[in-house]
């Protein structure tokens, strides 16, 4: 399928994903916190954006997949939205890679905005990082979660297999679904990872990883990157 034109407007629209919306409301509700923040004008859609349709396209359905992608365009072109950001990694490569719609990942635009971020708390502490797949390998991003993490204060202890060759949480692709054991072997594996490098936090920008390795965490505490920034500012 090809490329469609790249929408006109001018509102920046803020959107937060199925996994997001539906399991984690309350990280919603941070990254609006921190978008206001940073002073990020934006509007939200709320229940008139669907699914990206991620889901859909790796389940092989690919007239459904253009299907969620021409009724979603019909409702961004109807409010006018030049630019989506996103916290959600799966969200964010598809809408780059699909949609030919301006499209940026939160941590990228936290990072661009830095100067704006007011710190009220730097934490001296070290704290491990994941990268999730879609935001590492999918989209090749792995240095500005890092960097905002340091400007927090943060030391950042790499675990064994980091970046390109880091170790999946194990909850992504239907196999939480299709094959809870194996998924849940794997979250336990990376959260080993973690523990080796011995500190006691480990942090996530994917809210995926995050909710699956926070149900399987074993000695570490396993933190959302919009938990970390909130209790900074």
């Amino acid at each position: 399928m090809g490329i469609f034109d790249r929408l006109k407007g001018g509102n920046v629209l803020y959107y937060p994903g199925c996994l997001t919306k539906f399991a984690a409301p309350e990280l919603e509700e941070n990254y609006k916190k921190i978008l206001h923040a940073i002073g990020v004008d934006f509007i939200v859609l709320k229940d008139l954006e669907k699914c990206c349709g991620s889901p859909v396209l790796n389940s092989g359905y690919d007239d459904d997949f253009r299907k969620l992608i021409e009724d979603n365009r019909k409702v961004f072109s109807e409010h006018s939205i030049k630019k989506i950001v996103t916290n959600c990694p799966g969200c964010f490569h598809i809408f780059s890679k699909y949609y030919g719609i301006e499209s940026e990942h939160v941590s990228v635009l936290l990072w661009n905005r830095i100067g704006k971020l007011k710190v009220k708390k730097r934490f001296a502490e070290d704290v491990t990082y994941h990268d999730p797949c879609h935001l590492g390998r999918y989209s090749n991003i792995y240095e500005e979660p890092r960097k905002v993490l340091e400007h927090l204060g943060f030391r950042i202890v790499e675990m064994s297999r980091t970046r390109k060759d880091a170790f999946c949480c194990g909850g992504g692709a239907g196999l939480r679904t299709n094959e809870t054991d194996l998924s849940d072997k794997v979250a336990k594996q990376r959260i080993k990872q973690a523990r080796k490098t011995k500190v006691k936090k480990m942090v996530t920008t994917c809210p995926m990883c995050y909710k699956h390795m926070q149900n399987n965490t074993d000695g570490i505490e396993v933190l959302e990157f919009s938990q970390v920034i909130l209790n900074a500012i």
